[in-house]
């Protein structure tokens, strides 16, 4: 980082625990402004958790997370999140532009209703995802492609600097998943940085610029070129590792 640059997200010992066992143990990092980067890990290593704590969702045994040099309550409004499809309420009675227009209270306090701008603005959002036609269908009527575009939209209508994304292809079609690497890399042209959980190994090398490798631990983070490697794989899976391919430059594993 540049001396009078502030990191978009920095982390100092982050340890959480569940019922005493440390899902992340004493992780330290800080990331650029303006990349893609992927979380990857086993299951079970902490990468939705890493998420949650920096949101302060779950609790942390100790350790500071920094967004631009303060607390995530100071930069609240900075933080776009996108959470596991499986953990949204799909079945609450709300449409498609509600969903979307509540990425703009922040912006707008606790008293104000959002008025024709917000509406404006979630709008546009939709059309982005494609989906502006569904505005007004209630969520629990879309395709799970769909509910994550529609997640996606929110975020946008948030404007943030800093976005989370935990697993955002899971469960999509290929259509949107093509329609999702499109936004993050037209946020990342924007100059805002996105952290995603992601567990297909083989797009990793063509989706992100830097990756964070976990397994409880902090096995490695930087950029893909030199993170990314068949050594640094073996230690963050271990034994769950089938090798696909020999070829020195080519992604050799995935996970079984």
């Amino acid at each position: 980082m540049g001396r009078n640059q502030q990191s978009p997200f920095s982390v100092r010992g982050l340890t959480v625990a569940y019922q005493r066992k440390p899902v992340l143990n004493d992780i330290t990092f800080e990331v650029p402004e303006g990349k893609l980067i992927g979380i990857v890990g086993p299951n079970g290593a902490g990468k939705s958790t890493l998420i949650k704590a920096s949101l302060g969702l779950i609790p942390k045994v100790r350790g500071d997370v920094l967004i631009y040099g303060q607390s995530y309550a100071q930069q609240r409004k900075m933080i776009g999140y996108v959470p596991q499809r499986e953990s949204v309420d799909w079945d609450f009675p709300t449409s498609a532009l509600d969903v979307v227009m509540m990425g703009r209270y922040g912006h707008l306090g606790w008293f104000k209703r959002p008025g024709t701008n917000e509406r404006r603005i979630a709008m546009e959002c939709l059309a982005k995802v494609g989906m502006a036609d569904y505005a007004g269908r209630q969520i629990s009527q879309l395709s799970g492609g769909q509910q994550q575009r529609i997640f996606l939209a929110r975020a946008l209508a948030q404007d943030a600097k800093l976005y989370f994304m935990d697993e955002p292809f899971v469960g999509v079609d290929a259509a949107t998943e093509k329609a999702i690497i499109t936004l993050l890399n037209e946020l990342k042209k924007q100059g805002k940085t996105v952290l995603v959980v992601h567990h297909d190994l083989s797009t990793v090398k063509e989706y992100f610029d830097w990756v964070m490798l976990l397994n409880v631990g902090l096995i490695d983070i930087g950029p893909t070129e030199s993170v990314f490697t068949p050594h640094n794989l073996q230690i963050a899976y271990g034994g769950r590792l089938a090798v696909l391919d020999r070829t020195p430059d080519a992604l050799v594993m995935t996970p079984r």
